[in-house]
Formats: C-alpha cells, sequence, structure tokens
C-alpha cells in the first residue's frame, strides 16, 4: 500500500492502524510524558460513551472526567507524602477523589494535604507486593483466574473460577497461597482468555491466521499484544499488504509486542473512535487510579468505557501466567486484543484478554504500556 491522494487509501491507513487519524506528532518516552490538560470536558460522544457503560448522567460524566484528571495528579504527591506507610490507593467514584491506605496514623495530615482522603490499614505496600510475588512463584492450576494486591481489602486477591472452586488442585492452591501473606478468595464467572481471533476479511492486522488490533503509535511503529505475533512475524493490513515485522515480543509471562511500521503505512497519535466518538489525541501516558473510568478501542467491538479494578495482577491463561495487569471492568471480544486503553487523553495499555462478551459484560485486563516501552526503550508519540 502507498501514499496516495485518495480517499479510500487515506482510510486504509486509518483502519490498518486501528487506533490512527491524521495529527501532527510529537515522540514522547514514558518517562517523559506527564499527564497534560484534557480537551474540556469531553466530547459529547465520549460523553455518551460512558453514561451508555457506567450509567451516568451526562452531568455525572464531566464532573467524573475531572475529578479522576484531579485524582491522577494527587497520587503522585500522596505516595511521595505517605512514605513507607503506603499502602495502595484508589479512586473513589462516590466520593469524588482520590483514597490513600495507610499504616501509620502519623503520616495521615501529610496526605491529607495533597487533597486525598485516608484509610488506615494493617498492611503496607511492600508487605502485600511480598505476598503477591511469593504467590506468582506457585504452579496455579487452570481453575484459578488471577490475583492482585486489592489495597482496598488489605489484602491479595485470589480470584478462583465458579465451576472449579470445589476442585482439589484449586484447594492445595489456595492452601499455600494462604500461606504467602493475607489473602481473601472471590469467585470468577469464567476463566480468562486472549482476544485473538481467526482471519476476518476488513480488519486491522494480520500475523498468520491471527487478528488483532494496534495499541498504541510509537516513534517507528506501534504497540500491541504479544500473544498476537512472534519476533520476526510478518505482519499485514487489513488489505493484507504487507506493513513491517515484530520486533519484539513477549507472552506468557508477559502479553506486549511492538511491530515496526513501513512500506508506504505511518503511525500518528490518535486511539480511533469508530463513529462512537471522534478519534482520541493522545498526549501522554499518566497512569490512571484503581477506581477511575477508561475506555477501549478495538476492532471487533469497537469503543467501549468501564473502570480500573485493580492493577499488578497476575494472570492465569490456559497458555501461562502473565504478570503486572491492569484489570477493569470494560468488556471486549476476539479480535479486540492488542487494542487501545486510553483515560482521557492518556495511554493506558494494550488489550490482552478477559472473561465474558460485549453483549452480556465481562472484565478485561490491558498490559500497562508504560512497561512496553521501557522495556524495548520505544518513544510514545504525542499529539
Amino acid at each position: 500500500m502507498r501514499r496516495t491522494t485518495s480517499l479510500r487509501t487515506a482510510v486504509s491507513a486509518l483502519l490498518l492502524l486501528g487506533t490512527w487519524a491524521t495529527a501532527s506528532a510529537l515522540p514522547a518516552s514514558a518517562a517523559d510524558s506527564p499527564a497534560r490538560p484534557a480537551q474540556a470536558p469531553a466530547s459529547p460522544e465520549l460523553l455518551a460513551a460512558m453514561q451508555r457503560d457506567l450509567g451516568l448522567t451526562r452531568d455525572e460524566a464531566e464532573a467524573r472526567l475531572v475529578a479522576e484528571k484531579t485524582a491522577t495528579d494527587v497520587e503522585r504527591t500522596a505516595r511521595k507524602a505517605a512514605g513507607s506507610a503506603y499502602s495502595g490507593s484508589w479512586f473513589d467514584a462516590r466520593e469524588g477523589r482520590l483514597t490513600v491506605a495507610l499504616t501509620r496514623a502519623s503520616r495521615t495530615d501529610a496526605v491529607r494535604a495533597t487533597g486525598a482522603a485516608v484509610r488506615l490499614v494493617r498492611y503496607d505496600a511492600r508487605h502485600l507486593d511480598a505476598a503477591k510475588e511469593r504467590i506468582d512463584a506457585l504452579d496455579a492450576p487452570a481453575g484459578v483466574a488471577g490475583w492482585h494486591v486489592d489495597p482496598k481489602a488489605n489484602k491479595v486477591v485470589v480470584s478462583v473460577v465458579a465451576a472449579h472452586r470445589d476442585d482439589n488442585d484449586v484447594r492445595a492452591f489456595l492452601s499455600r497461597a494462604r500461606h504467602a501473606g493475607p489473602v481473601t478468595v472471590r469467585q470468577s464467572p469464567a476463566a480468562p482468555r486472549t482476544f485473538a481471533a481467526g482471519t476476518v476479511g476488513g480488519d486491522p492486522f494480520y500475523t498468520g491466521n491471527v487478528r488483532c488490533s494496534i495499541g498504541f503509535s510509537v516513534h517507528g511503529g506501534f504497540v500491541t499484544a504479544g500473544h498476537c505475533g512472534r519476533p520476526s512475524a510478518a505482519v499485514y493490513g487489513w488489505d493484507r499488504s504487507y506493513i513491517g515485522n515484530v520486533q519484539g515480543s513477549s507472552f506468557p509471562g508477559d502479553d506486549y509486542a511492538w511491530v515496526n511500521v513501513g512500506s508506504g503505512w505511518w503511525t500518528v497519535p490518535v486511539v480511533l473512535g469508530w463513529g462512537t466518538i471522534p478519534d482520541r489525541l493522545v498526549r501522554g501516558s499518566a497512569e490512571a487510579p484503581v477506581g477511575a473510568s477508561v475506555c477501549r478501542s478495538g476492532s471487533t467491538t469497537h469503543w467501549h468505557c468501564g473502570t480500573v479494578l485493580a492493577k499488578n495482577e497476575t494472570v492465569n491463561y490456559s497458555e501461562g501466567a502473565v504478570h503486572q495487569m491492569t484489570k477493569t471492568s470494560v468488556c471486549a471480544e476476539p479480535g479486540d486484543s492488542g487494542g487501545s486503553f486510553i483515560s482521557g487523553d492518556q495511554a493506558q495499555g494494550v488489550t490482552s484478554g478477559g472473561w465474558g462478551n460485549c453483549g452480556s459484560g465481562g472484565e478485561t485486563w490491558h498490559q500497562p504500556v508504560n512497561e512496553i516501552l521501557n522495556r524495548y526503550g520505544l518513544r510514545l508519540h504525542t499529539a
């Protein structure tokens, strides 16, 4: 595919790249991509998507976006103020602000001075993270969906697939997990799976007979999910024209990859709105807190929104465990793998997998984009 002045060629590039539209681009690394003010308040279409998926009124959606932007900024200063007493944080949608868990009351005033609320807990973040790392070292059976540190519960939450909760190997795993540290068990309706799909004509990109979605534009290419292609695999566009090759890929353990872009294809810092909302400019990669709203763009189910449920979760796919994932209430389906997770105008991660669908609902995990950028030394394109 070559650049021409035809409308079809321009649209073809947008569809191939899955998340991109014409705009100027400035490279930025994960380290030098601070949050910038989002377009205020938001497009009517974005507000409508939040109303649809989060059950909000228009006024509530507008207020939430403003509050979440503030919470994202507060989180960094509040964590510094908490010091070694820090035990996690989350955005409280009902209160409209960030809550920080502390193990020492002596840090309360300093944290409240940043604008955050405070909750006193027993275990600090280092204790909980160490417990999770010990569980990561265990061999999890298929009936265990995953595990993560939950700052609200002040424990490591282990999710068990409901149909397998009484399996002997699941019971044995939970017994070992409880010896690793403070653990609580919750049920998951289904086991997680990746969202790659077989070949379907007219969709963004292919590796072999697998269709996936583009994540975010980086200087020289794009990032996506690792299960979408192995290193050196050839990558083709929706029209089967050659784009480039997978330059780096990791799955399981991680779920990320990056692809170089050439042969007439180009990249710009936009997430495709699929006609549901206007295409979104990417202005940075500041990580949204637990509880914040987040939206996903993918080639199968297009644009859907939800909230961040957990961070640093280990997800136990049938292919093996994947670490440091972010759990969300956003739905997804096969073919959405690798697609963009974005909060406001800040890149969050690439779609990995989950359970459920966009008809009945479900949960989806993404691999944080800053981890991918740092792993491969890539620079995020920002507007």
